[in-house]
């Protein structure tokens, strides 16, 4: 009995201050580290770990009040996390005019044109593969 009154206490504590829950959820990213450097899954550990915390969310085994403050901390201070990409945006300015809009529509067309190509290739490919050629109409007919 002593055992669940400390487990509560430890909840309650956790519900009620955001650094603890803040890691609480660096912990679920630890642990996904983890598992996906001894399982050697072609998955980041990050994206293992956010997936164990969704499980025991959906579950039951971890309230939503465990975790909502710190997540609340991580997405409101998003920008920080990517602060890289904004200062090289400030240091080219000419990328926020016209010519950052040229360079986004390049890179728009240009994926699209890879996609399109790549699928019709594919297709062109699997369709090739497909087809029976005369060599084999000509060693399954019999002889006579």
């Amino acid at each position: 009995m002593q055992l669940r009154n400390v487990l509560a206490a430890a909840r309650r504590t956790i519900r009620t201050h955001r650094p603890l829950q803040i890691a609480v959820v660096i912990g679920f990213w630890l642990a996904g580290n983890a598992i996906a450097e001894r399982t050697h899954v072609p998955i980041p550990g990050g994206i293992i770990g956010m997936a164990l915390l969704l499980a025991l969310l959906a579950s039951g085994g971890v309230r939503e009040t465990t975790v909502r403050g710190g997540a609340n901390w991580f997405v409101a201070e998003m920008l920080l996390f990517f602060v890289p990409a904004v200062l090289a945006i400030l240091n080219h300015p000419e990328l926020i005019g016209m010519l950052g809009l040229k360079v986004l529509t390049l890179i728009l067309v240009s994926t699209i044109l890879v996609m399109t190509v790549t699928a019709l290739t594919v297709e062109f490919g699997m369709r090739l593969h497909a087809q029976p050629t005369e060599d084999h109409h000509a060693a399954a007919e019999p002889r006579s």
